[in-house]
């Protein structure tokens, strides 16, 4: 970028040292460390009481294994049934009316600070602006940073080529490890000038009111809740099988699920964008862990831990599903290995987490964010077991299934597997996509996707812990082109 350019700014020492605060203040926390030496040598220690067991009496410990798994497996879908209960029995986000935000004032609103990320997005730049002026909010009272990476010479020229407008302000992330969304989004907290912040990817269209909607959120709960995070959808859920599956996900996810845990106080974890924050409270949380790949899971499970509160808002962010598989199981992969360190992190302190969190709240955590990796990485096995059975019929597998283990797996073969396949159409319903229903019923095909990206990113947990998948955006600009030209 030319020094000349006066939007763009140049990070002062302390912002730099800001990027990193968080993990050389709380190392015990962050992602830095995959594991302590305690955590290793646990690990280490049932790894050699399993190979022992299995030594001894290999087939009791497999019955014990099974049993144990789907104990969880039922706890699991039962906890998980209970969210939906409680997401659909009554509005659970914060709901605002028209009326109530023309009742706001534009003197009197405070300013409002917008971190967008960018890396490689050239292609996005367009749309970005388009979603950013159409915000309903007075623009001399938004603080923009685009957030650039130093090495990422296409996203700058193009920058370059665009006429910003004068709320728009440049930050350069400098090229240094880990190169991940994280550390540039400290970058900004540290610069930003807002009373309130709300980071948008690259691609995203929010709501025109969901700013408004997020101050009159915060006016109305109390100074614990220094979080609210906006529904996710997608603007190009049609564009192929895998975008319409991708939609039913995050329909269950943030209709079925979050709110729920909203009900209970339990931690949130947070989705990669649209989460609107006080920024002085995120300040003295020293922001986002540089080091973890799913940086919003983890904060908002730390803002639970450290007594703060996350609450949903009725306000949509759109964004777009990724169409294209190998770039999909880029981005599961990521997640998932996010929320494996996310685990890892908060696990080395248990009896602290359950202390801080209380009994339902710490179950919450590990279900939501421990058992959503653990369901990803022993569901193939599983399917791997029930088709050698059905296909060969040996009868090894059912001393595997002793009484009451065999109603156990039945349970959780039939009763599971219509739970969630129902809570994927209710949730396509709900949100009136009701042509993606009928796709609802090939949702265990997208299961087995979502296992392969969780393996992957869990293999690539032990040799590239803070690697970055990055998800290549504007495929549905290119789709819409080449239909376009047909």
């Amino acid at each position: 970028m030319p020094d000349t350019d006066p939007s763009v700014i140049e990070p002062t020492p302390e912002a730099l040292e800001f990027m990193y605060a968080f993990p050389r203040r709380h190392p015990e926390l962050s992602a830095l460390r995959v594991t302590n030496t305690l955590q290793k040598a646990v690990l280490l220690a049932a790894f050699a009481l399993l190979v022992i067991c299995f030594l001894l009496d290999w087939t009791a410990t497999l019955i014990v294994l099974n049993g144990f798994f789907l104990a969880f497996y039922l706890v699991m879908m039962a906890f998980k049934a209970y969210l939906i209960d409680l997401s659909v029995s009554a509005r659970r986000e914060l709901a605002f009316t028209p009326d109530d935000i023309a009742r706001l004032k534009d003197d009197e609103l405070p300013l409002y600070t917008i971190l967008v990320p960018l890396y490689h997005e050239a292609e996005s730049l367009a749309r970005l602006l388009e979603g950013l002026r159409a915000l309903d909010y007075p623009k001399d009272k938004l603080d923009i940073l685009w957030l650039l990476e130093e090495d990422d010479e296409e996203t700058r020229r193009a920058v370059e080529l665009t006429d910003l407008p004068r709320y728009v302000r440049i930050v350069v992330t400098p090229d240094a490890h880990p190169k991940t969304k994280p550390k540039a989004c400290n970058l900004g907290l540290a610069m930003a000038r807002g009373e309130y912040l709300v980071v948008y990817d690259a691609e995203d269209r929010p709501e025109p009111d969901q700013l408004k909607k997020a101050l009159l959120g915060f006016g109305e709960c109390g100074e614990e809740v220094v979080c609210l995070q906006a529904k996710l959808d997608f603007y190009n859920q049609r564009q192929n099988l895998l975008t319409r599956w991708f939609t039913t996900d995050y329909a269950i996810w943030f209709d079925l699920f979050l709110p729920g845990l909203d009900h209970l106080e339990a931690p949130i974890p947070l989705g990669g964008t649209s989460n609107h924050f006080k920024v002085a409270e995120l300040r003295k949380l020293l922001g986002w862990d540089p080091y973890n790949v799913t940086e919003d899971c983890e904060l908002g499970v730390r803002l639970a831990t450290s007594g703060r509160k996350t609450r949903m808002i009725d306000s949509t962010t759109w964004e777009e599903a990724c169409s294209r598989l190998s770039y999909w199981v880029r981005q599961r992969s990521r997640w998932t290995k996010g929320y494996i360190q996310t685990y890892l992190a908060q696990q080395r302190w248990p009896f602290r987490l359950l202390g801080r969190l209380g009994l339902l709240r710490t179950l919450a955590f590990h279900i939501m964010v421990g058992g959503t990796f653990v369901c990803l990485l022993v569901n193939p096995i599983y399917w791997a077991l029930t088709l050698l059975w059905f296909t060969f019929r040996w009868e090894t597998f059912g001393e595997l299934f002793p009484y009451p283990l065999i109603v156990w797996g039945l349970l959780c073969l039939f009763v599971g597997n219509f739970l969630f396949v129902y809570a994927a159409v209710l949730a396509t319903y709900k949100r009136g996509y009701y042509d993606l229903v009928k796709f609802c019923l090939l949702v265990p095909l997208y299961w087995i996707i979502t296992s392969i990206g969780a393996w992957k990113g869990f293999v690539q947990l032990l040799g590239r812990p803070s690697y970055w998948e990055k998800t290549r955006h504007g495929l549905d600009l290119r789709a819409g082109a080449r239909r376009a030209g047909t």
